[in-house]
Order: C-alpha cells, then sequence, then structure tokens
C-alpha cells in the first residue's frame, strides 16, 4: 500500500479518527464520521462506543450504513431505544463525549450554518436544516466539524445560526446555559483548526505540503497561526489500508 498517495476525503478520514479516544462515546452520523470511528476502533481506539441518532447505542454495523437508520446498524449493537431517548436520556444528560458535525458554513467562532444561504426571508439556496445537529452543538461534551476548506464555507459570520459554536466569542456560549463543551476542532483537507482562549477559531495544523497562505487564502476572515502550529503526519499505509479495503471498498465515501 502505497502511503504517499492518498486523497483529500482520506486525509480528512484519517485525521478525524486521530482524534478521537478509547472509550469515547461518539454520536456519529454516516459518510466521513463513521469512517473515522470505525477507523478509530480498529487502530488506537478499540472500546469506542457509537451511538445513532435514530436510537442505537454501541453499533457495529458490518457495512457501511445509508442512512441513520440502516438496519445493519442493530445487529450487534448494545442496546436500541427510541430517539427521544438518546437525545434526552443521552445526549443531555451529558453521557455523550463526541458529536460530529458538518455544515454548509462554518464561521470564526465556530457556529454552523446548514439552513440558509442568504437573507433567511428570501435565501439564496435553502438547505436541509438542522436534523439533531443543533442539540448535539450544545449537549455534546466536545464537538468535531469536518468539512472541505472552501473559502465560501468559511465567512467570517454565519448566514444563519444553525448549531451553536462559540457565538461572538469570549464567553457568549457559556452564557446561553448550554453544558457541551463547543467545537474543539475543525478537520479540513488543508489543515486543522482550533479555538483559542476566545473562542475564535486558529490554524493549529497544517497536512503535509500545505502553507499558512493557502489557509488563510481560502478562509473568510483574517486566520491567525497558533504559536505552536504543527504539520500533520501524512496517513500510514496501515490506515489507508482499512479505509480502502474494510471501511469503503466500493469508495462510496472515498
Amino acid at each position: 500500500m502505497d502511503s504517499q498517495h492518498y486523497n483529500s476525503q482520506e486525509l480528512m478520514v484519517v485525521n478525524a479518527a486521530r482524534l478521537l479516544k478509547d472509550h469515547d462515546v461518539v454520536f456519529v452520523g454516516v459518510g466521513i464520521p463513521n469512517l473515522a470511528c470505525n477507523l478509530a476502533m480498529r487502530t488506537h481506539a478499540p472500546h469506542l462506543q457509537m451511538i445513532y441518532e435514530a436510537g442505537v447505542i454501541g453499533a457495529q454495523p458490518a457495512r457501511l450504513p445509508l442512512s441513520i437508520g440502516d438496519p445493519s446498524l442493530v445487529t450487534g449493537a448494545t442496546a436500541v431505544c427510541s430517539m427521544y431517548d438518546i437525545f434526552s436520556l443521552y445526549l443531555q444528560r451529558g453521557n455523550v463525549d463526541v458529536g460530529f458535525l458538518g455544515g454548509a458554513q462554518i464561521d470564526q467562532f465556530g457556529n454552523i450554518n446548514a439552513t440558509v444561504i442568504g437573507d433567511y426571508d428570501h435565501p439564496k439556496v435553502r438547505l436541509p436544516g438542522s436534523g439533531g445537529a443543533m442539540e448535539i452543538a450544545a449537549w455534546a461534551n466536545r464537538c468535531y466539524i469536518i468539512t472541505p476548506h472552501q473559502k465560501r464555507r468559511f465567512p467570517a459570520r454565519v448566514d444563519f445560526h444553525t448549531s451553536i459554536g462559540f457565538l461572538t466569542g469570549g464567553d457568549a456560549r457559556a452564557s446561553t446555559g448550554v453544558r457541551g463543551g463547543g467545537p474543539q476542532a475543525v478537520v479540513t483537507d488543508l489543515g486543522v483548526l482550533k479555538p483559542d482562549q476566545h473562542g475564535e477559531l486558529v490554524l493549529a495544523a497544517m497536512h503535509p505540503g500545505v502553507t499558512y497562505d493557502v489557509v488563510a487564502e481560502h478562509t473568510g476572515w483574517p486566520l491567525k497561526k497558533a504559536p505552536d502550529c504543527q504539520v500533520t503526519e501524512p496517513p500510514t499505509a496501515e490506515e489507508l489500508r482499512i479505509l480502502r479495503d474494510e471501511l469503503d471498498p466500493q469508495r462510496i465515501y472515498i
């Protein structure tokens, strides 16, 4: 397996997987978050627990699920309950360590827009909306966002607040009363952004071969660089083998 050649999707999956810890309880969706969780379970986090919005706890899908209600999620799962129980008894109670999120726009303070582009009453584009992301962003102990790094996806301010990040920074999030820790990292195909002490997203790591100027050019605000900004390790041959041969052999997501 040639670990020198990988695409942007594989790069995001691998770096998202590396953020997960053993024994984490993860609220996961389909696609890249699902691949990241399964990759983590097969490498450094064998005791990771996956929770799906439809009401599945401890999922062990034998194949890639097509949706959050895919029957493959139930087989071998620890428990199956209602969607209400998942959100009230697990998420809001503080039993979910990680929520994986995405969105059409992510702004300077990690707020997410998945509702409209443009004015709400007369939008240029109407998007699918929140789903469970609003609650996950508010109540998960920490959140990770995964998205391609394009300037249109990273405006200084989102057009609509679908899911809470750090609002306007400082203590703005804490003052709302939500318990979750907010977005702790945004993984893109250029690098990793993390919040500073004020809740502003700054460049914490760049992928191999990427420069600060390239990341800044694709960001809609004057992007700061963390003092200890790192270069991420490239995907290993084993990580790519698991992704390509075991998790997504049909290349649906990668």
